[in-house]
């Protein structure tokens, strides 16, 4: 489960950025409404100068190859909502992993009294 939890912690941690830069960059298009230039990527590495217009709409990813056309206040609403719920999301797997790594510690110190015991209750019936 630990492996697991770290995963998805990697998982969250790169989704916040990507979430605050698409925020931003939405953000961005709403305050100037006029047309700019921009890079963007269409491959690893190919890149394309474009030209965007003014716009009262925008294409969202939402993962699994969707892609779904939002007004520019309802992609900042959705792209707000999930950033703090990936902020959420990310803290609380903080604390999971901290309970998690402390639980695994006394585990492991509690087999290792056992052992301990046991090894000394085997030693004292040896030695009878």
């Amino acid at each position: 489960k630990q492996w697991y939890q770290r995963r998805v912690r990697g998982r969250l941690r790169a989704q916040v950025p990507d979430i605050e830069k698409t925020l931003e960059i939405v953000k961005h298009m709403l305050k100037k409404n006029e047309e700019f230039q921009t890079h963007f990527m269409l491959s690893d590495q190919v890149h394309a100068l474009a030209t965007v217009p003014p716009t009262e709409k925008v294409f969202l990813w939402l993962g699994a190859n969707v892609m779904l056309e939002y007004t520019i206040d309802e992609a900042i609403a959705l792209l707000t909502k999930n950033l703090n719920t990936a902020t959420v999301n990310a803290d609380q797997l903080e604390d999971d992993l901290g309970y998690l790594s402390n639980q695994i510690t006394t585990m492991e110190v509690n087999m290792a009294r056992v052992y301990n015991w046991d090894f000394k209750r085997r030693k004292a019936a040896a030695d009878k």
